[in-house]
């Protein structure tokens, strides 16, 4: 398999399984960070979990509610902020290289169809 990088507007992830260290890439059209294969399934995985969370929570919130809602793994700490049909993610790589990103509302939506998509996890 070959190297895969998936971008759209505000967002791209990329999984590389030749790289020795750091197979897994997420970032925006100004950052990117580098993740190792663990922390590109946890991402992944945790990235879903909100979706489906925010998704559930539609039916109890009013539609000018706005909610955040927090997952973790050992590796990644993440929040979904906004609507349940809109948010922002924010994410924090908890071990390591101490790294700290955010993609806006409208790169969610993106990055959530490529994540499922980049690779079997």
């Amino acid at each position: 398999m070959e190297r895969l990088i998936k971008s759209g507007t505000g967002w791209r992830i990329g999984w590389n399984p030749q790289a020795a260290e750091f197979k897994g890439l997420v970032g925006t059209d100004d950052w990117a960070v580098e993740l190792t294969e663990a922390e590109l399934n946890d991402f992944c995985r945790l990235l879903k979990q909100l979706a489906d969370t925010m998704k559930q929570l539609a039916a109890e919130l009013m539609d000018e509610e706005k909610i955040a809602c927090e997952v973790e793994s050992n590796l990644v700490w993440m929040e979904a902020e906004g609507y349940p049909h809109t948010w922002c993610l924010r994410f924090i790589l908890n071990t390591g290289r101490c790294v700290e990103g955010q993609l806006d509302a409208a790169a969610v939506g993106g990055l959530l169809q490529a994540a499922d998509t980049l690779k079997v996890f």
